[in-house]
């Protein structure tokens, strides 16, 4: 009985884990689908507008907007913000969004979405790297074997290949 049992919920956890992996690797996949787009539109908006700042203000109040609303369908009105225990580089995560929408809304259009959006693929296959390796800020710790080194310096030279205009650097 208890080997059945065992072995069903083994079944289980491998279906359900390949689920989610699925799951999460197309909601991922879709997010970046969706970098480029908010690339090219919030460039363009900063054009018309003259003003990338304007323009990434207005981004975020959309993004406020909608997380708030799905925040409140899905979870309601949080009791707190503050934890006692959760450290306080944790609520910069914001920082850097604000850097990514304000840098990509001002250099895509003089750059090239696709240019663009590849120096910030690089720049994430660096930080991701280290931030796996040494397990920073929490996250789930990944060696860095000679085999990924191989990976990502693979991946560095794709994402260079596919510029649409050369930099010059």
């Amino acid at each position: 009985m208890e080997t059945r049992g065992t072995a069903s919920f083994g079944a289980e956890f491998g279906k359900s884990h390949m689920n989610n992996t699925f799951t999460y690797a197309g909601i991922m996949l879709l997010t970046g689908l969706g970098i480029p787009v908010m690339a090219a539109l919030n460039g363009g908006l900063g054009n018309r507008l003259q003003s990338p700042a304007l323009a990434a203000t207005i981004l975020f109040c959309v993004s406020f907007i909608v997380a708030l609303v799905y925040l409140l369908a899905t979870q309601g009105l949080p009791g707190k913000i503050w934890l006692p225990n959760t450290p306080w580089y944790f609520y910069f995560g914001g920082f850097f969004v604000a850097f990514y929408v304000l840098s990509i809304t001002w250099v895509a259009p003089r750059f090239g979405v696709s240019n663009a959006v590849s120096f910030v693929l690089l720049g994430q296959l660096i930080s991701m790297s280290i931030i796996d390796h040494f397990g920073l800020m929490g996250a789930q710790q990944f060696t860095l074997t000679w085999q990924r080194v191989f990976g990502l310096a693979l991946m560095a030279v794709g994402v260079l290949m596919v510029l649409g205009k050369k930099p010059a650097f």
